[in-house]
């Protein structure tokens, strides 16, 4: 039973304005002229505001990769007291995964949605880890969290110093006020808040459910286009980021709640973070509304590679490798001729976290449902369960065109083997009988080519 805890929540306008563009150098000012001009750091700013810059990579990295902007503000944000540990503690967030707080397991894991807690929870108290593999004190890794929350945050702001944040909301709305402005996300969009933003996160519409990918060390990029050309996927003008908006309000015990190393700290001030007037640079919050993504598919034979659905990637060092790609399974449609349809049985050197925002997945007919996850981690063998192989050979070779519709599916995928959670696998929502939806697989085998076969070696297609 869902709980409809009802908190402050300010109401955001429907019609919020947002600037276009991935990557791209932005300004805003929320007071005409508050950007100074012809400089960064002015020894008086316009309207005495304080100058504060924000770096998101080393003041040396190459300039295609360099990422900081610059804050015009009425206070600059170091004017707290003492960062002290948060009372009471989390003990379901981390960001060094080892022995002592997560364990290696190749078995698939499914789990159920997750229920509106009871007691009023927002957002960083409905936050938990599922998974994860590396360090953010090494900054190289990621770690994968759901939430479940019920009620908005109050005189608190969050800021995240281990890494970015994806977001994928699968339940209820996000109002998100972050230092550079407003941004509204539903469910069917993403948002990414990048390390060290703060932020605040209101539910306008009470119970919230949904998924988050973290990153150490390196950040979100479009993927490169290879043979496509110059356009599909996501599109970069369809990535928004918020316009300047600010408030001036004086708010006594206002606490900045710090995620630091997977530990939550707190800070005390008497105003809003929110207090930024103009900003000008290329590392700001932004959000993609999905349903916008141009899909690419197969027009003759075989099932693409999921890859070819990357909205966003995470990249190593390595060339072509991953550590976190955000790939998502929206509505389109199926042509394949002579084609098993569904995704392939697969053993992959990726690891694999799954995630159901509405609608069904193509590949699994029963027990995976919105707001669940699934985790198929390095060289675990999954795919299509009983249901649907069965279902998809009586059709055939004459089923035709087949739209899929309705759904949106996604997957985070890293080239790190990730540890799980004791609380993941102790959860009364995993699916201890998700192994069951293989065990009717049964052999087809007879030894002789089918007709099938025979008109394909025929037509050239081996």
């Amino acid at each position: 039973m869902e709980n409809t805890t009802t908190t402050k929540c300010p109401d955001f306008p429907a019609d919020l304005e947002y600037l276009s563009g991935f990557g791209n150098h932005l300004s805003s000012e929320a007071i005409a002229g508050a950007l100074p001009q012809g400089q960064n750091s002015p020894l008086i700013c316009p309207y005495g505001l304080y100058a504060e810059q924000i770096s998101g990579t080393s003041f040396t990295a190459p300039r295609k990769l360099n990422y900081r902007s610059w804050l015009y503000r009425i206070k600059p944000s170091v004017t707290h007291e003492p960062f002290k540990p948060r009372v009471p503690s989390h003990g379901k967030l981390v960001s060094e995964f080892n022995h002592s707080n997560s364990s290696a397991t190749p078995t698939q894991l499914r789990w159920k949605p997750v229920e509106i807690p009871e007691e009023p929870t927002d957002f960083i108290d409905g936050l938990y880890t599922v998974c994860g593999a590396g360090s953010s004190y090494l900054r190289h890794g990621f770690a994968i969290h759901m939430y479940s929350a019920n009620k908005s945050m109050d005189n608190c702001a969050f800021c995240n110093a281990d890494g970015d944040f994806l977001i994928v909301p699968q339940k209820g709305r996000l109002w998100i006020t972050t230092e550079c402005g407003r941004l509204q996300v539903s469910p069917g969009e993403i948002v990414v808040l990048p390390q060290g933003f703060r932020f605040v996160v209101n539910l306008p519409d009470g119970p919230s459910r949904g998924y988050v990918a973290e990153i150490f060390g390196t950040h979100f990029q479009l993927p490169d286009l290879g043979p496509i050309g110059a356009n599909g996927l996501a599109a970069p003008r369809d990535f928004f980021a918020p316009t300047a908006w600010f408030e001036q309000t004086f708010h006594p015990g206002y606490t900045i709640v710090q995620k630091f190393g997977g530990e939550l700290f707190t800070a005390k001030q008497d105003f809003s973070p929110f207090n930024v007037v103009a900003w000008h640079g290329n590392y700001v919050p932004y959000k993609y509304d999905l349903s916008k993504f141009c899909p690419y598919n197969t027009v003759l034979l075989d099932h693409s590679d999921p890859s070819i659905n990357t909205v966003l990637t995470a990249p190593t060092d390595k060339p072509g490798v991953a550590l976190v790609d955000f790939v998502i399974f929206p509505p389109r449609w199926l042509v394949a001729e002579h084609t098993f349809r569904p995704p392939y049985y697969h053993r992959n050197c990726m690891s694999e976290f799954m995630g159901l925002i509405y609608g069904g997945y193509e590949a699994k007919a029963d027990g995976f449902l919105p707001g669940g996850a699934s985790l198929h981690s390095c060289m675990t063998p999954h795919g299509p369960d009983t249901r649907t192989y069965e279902a998809t050979v009586a059709l055939g070779n004459e089923s035709g065109p087949r739209r899929i519709a309705d759904t949106m599916a996604f997957m985070f995928e890293s080239c790190l083997i990730p540890r799980v959670c004791p609380w993941a696998l102790d959860s009364p929502f995993l699916d201890h009988d998700y192994y069951q939806c293989w065990i009717g697989l049964r052999p087809h085998f007879s030894g002789e080519a089918t007709k099938a076969q025979s008109g394909d070696f025929q037509n050239g297609h081996n």
